[in-house]
């Protein structure tokens, strides 16, 4: 399995491409990534979103003309996107509409192109909030959820400090120490080094 990062969209996020001998998929779709696998030559099957904030789905329709199909925890709205919030704060913030073809079911594991994850939903930052660990490969890929040094804000439209907290404690720090977590945003770090360092864990 290769991992490929790519960064995109005005606030820098994250989406990963995952290479398997069985399919190719992706970890969110930021703005630019439809473009970006158009130039790498590569066909991908499937979209695995960790939640539906506007800067993970910019590109969601476009991959989703492309043949791929969207997995999420709930359909899509404007409200997950955050566009009508948005609108409310004088941002003009648009998403092309897509619809979900597969509503992730979290009782249990996902398979996609002979992979296994665990999956966890951890609302606070988002309501529809999940990561996804790769135990094969010791990967976390969290999402807007812990990041490097810190964990996502709070103060939008459904969030809470407490919840987020009590998911990352309950669903990520109990993760063996060495797991990779591949975030939506920044830097790469392991879940022992933010047990250890994070100040938002303390």
């Amino acid at each position: 399995m290769k991992i490929t990062p790519y960064t995109g969209g005005f606030v820098q996020t994250n989406g990963y491409l995952l290479e398997t001998p069985e399919g190719n998929f992706l970890v969110d779709a930021p703005e630019g990534i439809a473009e970006w696998i158009d130039a790498q030559g590569v066909r991908v099957d499937d979209v695995l979103l960790t939640h539906q904030h506007y800067d993970h789905v910019m590109d969601a329709a476009a991959l989703q003309e492309r043949g791929a199909r969207l997995h999420a925890f709930a359909p899509y709205s404007t409200q997950l996107t955050l566009e009508a919030a948005a609108r409310a704060w004088g941002m003009p913030i648009s998403v092309v509409p897509y619809q979900i073809d597969s509503l992730i079911e979290m009782e249990r594991p996902l398979r996609l192109a002979g992979l296994d994850f665990q999956l966890a939903h951890v609302p606070g930052h988002a309501t529809d909030a999940v990561t996804f660990y790769l135990a094969t490969a010791g990967v976390l890929f969290s999402g807007d959820t812990l990041f490097a040094g810190s964990i996502g804000r709070t103060d939008l439209p459904g969030g809470s400090t407490q919840q987020l907290l009590a998911g990352i404690d309950r669903h990520l720090l109990t993760l063996p120490a060495e797991t990779r977590v591949l975030s939506g945003h920044g830097p790469a770090t392991t879940i022992g080094r933010e047990a250890a360092q994070n100040p938002y864990l303390k």
